[in-house]
C-alpha cells in the first residue's frame, strides 16, 4: 500500500486490506476509475497511514515528521546522567519516556537503526535509578547484541552500576542472579532464547524495570519467549520496548509487544484484539482478508510511543559508526586462543617481519570471521557463527525498516557462508568477489532492482569506483590492514547521489584482534609498523 498528496487529499493506492480502515475516515470516497481510496489530508490520516506500513511521498512524510516533533514531552527532566550530550531527538525521547512513566508503566521508544536508543534507554534508566528507586534493570535482546549493552553502559552511564552478560551453561546464568545484589543499579542481559527459560530466577530475582530490544522478536504472542515476557512485564514497576520496525507484516503484530509493555492499553486477550482490528472471512472463517479502526489502534499505539526516523534526526552527522561487539562461542574461544598461542610462539622464536606478523593475524582474523583453512585439505572448516548470526539479526532490521545493505567481508569462506544463509532466507542480493566477471550488472541490480536488498562484497575488490547509494547502510563483516581499503569502502554509499545518513556497522570478535585492527583503521594508524613494532600487544597484550 502506498499514498501520495494530492491537493487536498490523500490517493490511498493498493489498500484491499485496508479498506474497512478506509471506509471509517470522513469525507473519504472511491475513485473507480484511478483504482483508489481518496481521503482528506490531515496529520492523523497520514499517522494512521504510517503506523499500518503504508509507502508515503515525500510530501506526506514531511507532515508525519512536523506531527512528530509537536509530540515531544513539554516538561524538562533531571539532566541525563550520560557521559555525552544527547542528540535533539534522543533529549526529546528522554523527556516523552520519563513523563510517560508518571502515568504509565510502559513506554515504546520506536526508533530506527543509527538513533541511539540503546543511549536513550541508558539515560532513561538512570534518572529512574535516582529518581523512583530503580535497582534491578533486565535487558532481554537478540543474542548477537548482548556485547552491545555492555560496551555502552561502559561507554555512556555516568553513574554506578554493575552489569553481567548470562553467558555459558544454563547452570552458570541460573547462579548469576545470587550475585546481583548489589546497592548500585544492578543489570543482567539475557538473550530472547534464554530468557523464557529463567523465568522462574527472572521472577524471584524480581527486577524493577525490564528492557526488550528489538522487540519484534515477541510478535507472536503464542510463542514461549513471548509468553514469559508477557507475565514477568506485569511483575515490575516499569517496562520499556525499543525497536525502529513494530509492525513487520500485519497492524497485529504490535499486540504482544504491548502486552509485555502495559496490558491495560490493548488488553490481556489476542482474540478479543483480532476481533477488534482484523477482518476474518476464507476458509471457516479464519482468514484476515481486512483491517479495521486503525485510527483507534493509533491513538492508543501512540499514547506511550515516541517515534524517531534517522531521516528527522537532523543533528545527527552525515555518517555515524556502530560497533557491535560479537562474543565468539566458548568452543571458538578455544581455538581461537591455541591459534593466537601459536601464533605467538612462532613470532618469538623466528624473525619479526611484516610479513610474519600479517601471516600470523591474517589466522586470527580467519578464525574471528567463523572460518579457518584446513592445512591438509586446503578447505575452510567453520568454527564459529557468532558474526553470521548478528548480520542476519542486521539485515533483518534492515529488510524491515526498508533499506538496502551493502556486506563487507575479506575471506572467500566468510562471503560464502553469508551467501548460504541469503539463500535459506530467501533474500535477493548481488555479489562482488575476485572471481566475479559480470560486475557492472551486479551493480546495475543492486542500484535499480527493488526486490535486491543486499549486495556482499569483497573489501579488496569492491573498494573503489562503485556507486551503492541505494543503501545508506553498510556492514564490515570483517577488514584487513589497509586504511585505504577501509576508507574507500566506506565511500561506496556516503558519495554523490546518498540522500540520506549513512551507517555503519562493524562488527568485532570480542577479545580478538579485531578490535586492535579497528582501533588503528579508526585513528588512521600505520598498521604496517604496528604490527612490526607492537606485535605482542596486537596478540591480545601477550608479553
Amino acid at each position: 500500500m502506498y499514498a501520495v498528496q494530492s491537493n487536498e487529499t490523500i490517493r490511498i493506492y493498493d489498500s484491499y486490506l485496508y479498506r474497512e480502515s478506509i471506509k471509517e475516515i470522513d469525507g473519504r470516497q472511491y475513485d473507480a476509475e484511478d483504482k483508489c481510496w481518496v481521503v482528506p489530508l490531515c496529520c492523523e490520516n497520514v499517522a494512521t497511514l504510517s503506523l499500518i506500513g503504508c509507502e508515503l511521498d515525500k510530501t506526506l512524510a514531511a507532515m508525519l515528521k512536523s506531527r512528530r516533533d509537536a509530540f515531544v514531552a513539554v516538561c524538562a527532566h533531571a539532566a541525563p546522567r550520560v557521559k555525552a550530550k544527547l542528540y535533539v531527538h534522543q533529549q526529546n525521547a528522554y523527556d516523552f519516556a520519563l513523563q510517560s512513566f508518571e502515568k504509565s508503566k510502559g513506554v515504546a521508544l520506536l526508533a530506527d537503526m543509527g538513533t541511539g536508543k540503546t543511549m536513550m534507554t541508558i539515560a532513561i534508566a538512570g534518572t529512574l535509578e535516582k529518581e523512583k528507586g530503580v535497582k534491578r534493570m533486565l535487558i532481554v535482546c537478540p543474542k548477537s547484541i548482548v556485547g552491545v549493552w555492555e560496551e555502552e553502559f561502559r561507554k555512556f552511564a555516568d553513574y554506578k552500576y554493575a552489569l553481567t552478560i548470562l553467558d555459558g551453561e544454563m547452570k552458570k546464568k541460573r547462579s548469576a542472579f545470587d550475585f546481583m545484589n548489589g546497592q548500585a543499579l544492578q543489570i543482567i542481559v539475557v538473550n530472547y532464547e534464554s530468557c523464557w527459560r529463567l523465568e522462574a530466577e527472572i521472577t524471584k530475582w524480581k527486577p524493577d524495570l525490564i528492557v526488550c530490544d528489538e522487540s519484534s522478536k515477541i510478535k507472536n504472542p503464542s510463542a514461549s519467549q513471548s509468553k514469559a515476557l508477557h507475565r514477568l512485564g506485569r511483575l515490575t514497576k516499569y517496562n520499556m520496548i525499543l525497536t525502529g520496525t513494530p509492525i513487520t507484516g500485519s497492524p497485529l503484530d504490535i499486540f504482544s509487544q504491548y502486552k509485555f509493555l502495559d496490558d491495560s492499553i490493548l488488553g490481556t486477550s489476542f482474540y478479543l484484539f483480532r476481533n477488534r482490528y482484523a477482518i476474518l472471512g476464507g476458509y471457516q472463517n479464519r482468514m484476515i482478508i481486512g483491517y479495521r479502526h486503525m485510527a483507534e489502534l493509533v491513538t492508543k499505539v501512540h499514547s506511550v510511543a515516541f517515534r524517531i526516523k534517522i531521516e528527522d534526526a537532523v543533528d545527527l552527522p552525515p555518517f555515524i559508526d556502530e560497533t557491535r561487539i560479537v562474543p565468539l562461542e566458548p568452543q571458538a574461544q578455544s581455538i581461537y586462543k591455541r591459534i593466537e598461542k601459536d601464533c605467538y610462539a612462532e613470532l618469538d622464536n623466528g624473525e619479526v617481519t611484516a610479513r610474519n606478523v600479517l601471516t600470523q593475524l591474517l589466522r586470527l582474523s580467519q578464525c574471528s570471521g567463523g572460518f579457518i583453512r584446513d592445512d591438509i585439505k586446503g578447505e575452510a572448516e567453520q568454527v564459529s557463527s557468532a558474526k553470521l548470526e548478528a548480520l542476519e539479526d542486521i539485515i533483518d532490521a534492515c529488510l524491515d525498516e526498508g533499506r538496502k545493505v551493502v556486506v563487507f567481508a575479506r575471506f572467500v569462506p566468510e562471503i560464502e557462508g553469508i551467501e548460504e544463509m541469503l539463500h535459506e532466507k530467501k533474500i535477493p542480493y548481488s555479489l562482488i568477489y575476485g572471481a566475479t566477471k559480470d560486475r557492472a550488472e551486479q551493480v546495475s541490480r543492486f542500484q535499480e532492482d527493488q526486490s535486491v536488498k543486499v549486495f556482499v562484497g569483497q573489501l579488496q575488490t569492491t573498494g573503489m569506483g562503485l556507486t551503492l547509494t541505494a543503501a545508506n547502510v553498510a556492514v564490515f563483516y570483517s577488514l584487513d590492514f589497509s586504511y585505504a581499503n577501509y576508507e574507500q569502502s566506506r565511500a561506496r554509499i556516503h558519495r554523490i547521489g546518498q540522500t540520506e545518513k549513512c551507517l555503519y556497522i562493524h562488527l568485532v570478535g570480542k577479545g580478538t584482534v579485531d578490535e586492535k585492527i579497528l582501533h588503528a583503521l579508526k585513528h588512521k594508524g600505520d598498521i604496517a609498523n604496528l604490527m612490526v613494532d607492537n606485535w605482542r600487544q596486537m596478540l591480545n597484550g601477550q608479553d
